[in-house]
């Protein structure tokens, strides 16, 4: 039959214009090749080596397990460590001996070992610039009774201000000193904000809260000060190494620190090499800025390095590892959802469509109130007595998905089944089920073959969806749905977010690509001409 399919003029020209739509062709090889790609999974991406050379033997334990006493001959009939096992003296101190690892040598269920990834030995400084603020009460003769930080604003850090007036140091505008009157006065007062300067001709903020008035008048009136900053500074960084030698990033501030805060920063900069410390205030060039002392260190989730180069999900576990074989599993299940729904689908509307009359009625009622079902609850029913399992979610979701396509077929049965062709062969004693197969599905397979890519599509944005869910696949399945559940808890670690998204998105934007090209192949209507 696949001869006699090929050897159609009609299924030929088809075929020709699927291909001159580059976009479409091309897609579906690419899809292909990477489909193809991810069912040798195990050779791309595994923590077990492809080929083993020892002591003159040659060992395959990708394809056949060899037991931890075949190569250490310590009567254990576990399975080795290959990894540490190439750097064991057997194979390091001979060069007979050797291991050759995939060619990303990490299994999507290995955690990596948090001290097999090399970070720098160093303590970043980070100087964050703080916002001076200071708050004055002041009786109503504008005299200071209690100052907190006001030094800062007038450069005199001898002084406490206390019974000093403040228009001795500060240009207050008139403004300002009608509502502070209006509070000593007892009169309701919104909140207000002015630009004052002081003595110096440096401006900054002055703020008075709302007041209400009240039963007795207030002794004193507080007054906040603010620094104004025009653009937020940059944090300044300055990196140490063991020897507390500062890196050239950073360094201009470090001279401008004074020598006591210097090395009391460089003792906390000691400190943070062994153990986590707490931030610490410092004054530079009469500006205060927050010291923090950060180091690098391995915490999972962590951010792609060398040999991780889309980063670790938060089990430790390698997340390029994980796409290649969630690849495998999202296009498996949809292929096999998506042709067994069809399959379903295509004998049930074509039984309703043949047959048509009461039969019809009744099965169609009966597809209505199924597909009224509510698929997710059942997903969660299943799940909670069976357990979750990629058998039990593929029936699950097989039992509701080929309703859709039955509609497509069904419809086409009642169009073709008054035909000729069809009334020719039951006169000629055609049997039923021949008629069916040989005769009407042939011509009713193209809504089925134009909305198979589209089906494929959904099916594996659903999988996506349910693991995201925590309805899917059981842990630890590699799927890509369940990397971007791990993103929204740790959100933000920008690798979990990026690579699965980008992975789904072009997969699922090919498979749009392939079924645009399959729809247009087969619709007439463009090549048609009117005579």
């Amino acid at each position: 039959m696949n001869i006699r399919i090929f050897k159609n003029p009609v299924a030929k020209k088809r075929f020709l214009r699927f291909k001159s739509m580059k976009r479409a062709y091309f897609s579906l090889w690419i899809i292909c090749v990477l489909y193809g790609l991810s069912l040798f999974s195990e050779v791309l991406c595994n923590n077990v080596p492809l080929y083993v050379k020892y002591n003159g033997q040659s060992y395959f334990p990708v394809v056949k397990y060899y037991s931890e006493n075949e190569f250490t001959g310590n009567g254990r009939q576990t399975r080795p460590d290959y990894r540490r096992l190439s750097q064991s003296e057997a194979f390091a101190d001979h060069s007979g001996n050797y291991v050759i690892f995939p060619l990303i040598p990490y299994s999507p269920l290995e955690s990596i070992n948090p001290n097999a990834i090399s970070v720098a030995d160093e303590v970043e400084l980070r100087l964050t610039r703080v916002l001076r603020i200071g708050t004055v009460d002041i009786q109503k003769d504008f005299t200071v009774v209690r100052s907190i930080l006001l030094k800062s604003f007038v450069n005199d850090p001898e002084n406490n201000f206390k019974g000093e007036n403040l228009a001795k140091y500060f240009i207050l505008p008139d403004r300002l000193e009608q509502s502070i009157s209006a509070r000593f006065a007892n009169q309701a007062a919104e909140f207000v904000e002015f630009t004052i300067q002081n003595r110096s001709g440096e401006k900054m903020l002055a703020s008075l809260a709302t007041y209400r008035s009240r039963k007795n008048p207030p002794r004193t009136v507080r007054m906040t000060l603010k620094e104004i900053v025009g653009k937020k500074a940059p944090a300044e960084s300055i990196v140490f190494d063991r020897s507390l030698q500062p890196v050239l990033t950073g360094a201009s501030i470090w001279t401008r620190i004074a020598e006591d805060d210097r090395q009391i920063l460089l003792n906390l900069v000691q400190t943070r090499f062994d153990q986590p410390i707490d931030d610490y205030r410092v004054v530079i060039d009469q500006g205060q800025y927050t010291a923090s002392f950060e180091k690098d260190e391995v915490r999972f989730p962590y951010p792609p390095v060398k040999d991780h180069p889309m980063g670790i999900d938060g089990a430790g576990r390698d997340v390029l590892a994980r796409i290649i074989y969630g690849l495998r599993i999202s296009l498996t299940f949809g292929l096999v959802l998506v042709g067994c729904s069809m399959l379903i689908g295509v004998t049930a509307g074509a039984v309703q469509g043949y047959y048509a009359g009461k039969l019809d009625i009744t099965a169609q009622r009966m597809i209505e109130i199924w597909s009224a079902l509510p698929f997710l609850y059942v997903i969660i029913l299943m799940g909670s007595i069976y357990g979750r399992s990629f058998s039990l979610l593929l029936i699950c979701y097989g039992l509701f998905n080929w309703v859709g396509i039955s509609y497509y077929i069904r419809a086409e049965f009642l169009s073709l089944r008054k035909r000729p062709f069809v009334e020719a062969a039951k006169c000629m004693g055609v049997p039923s089920i021949k008629i069916i197969y040989k005769h009407i599905l042939p011509n009713a397979l193209v809504p089925v073959i134009t909305f198979f890519p589209f089906f494929l599509v959904g099916a594996i944005g659903a999988l996506a969806a349910l693991d995201y869910l925590g309805f899917g696949l059981p842990p630890p399945t590699p799927s890509w749905g369940e990397l971007l559940f791990q993103a929204q808890q740790y959100r933000w670690a920008w690798w979990l977010i990026l690579y699965p998204s980008l992975a789904l998105f072009s997969v699922m934007l090919l498979g749009v690509f392939v079924g645009e090209g399959i729809r247009n192949a087969y619709d007439p209507k463009q090549y048609s001409r009117l005579q």
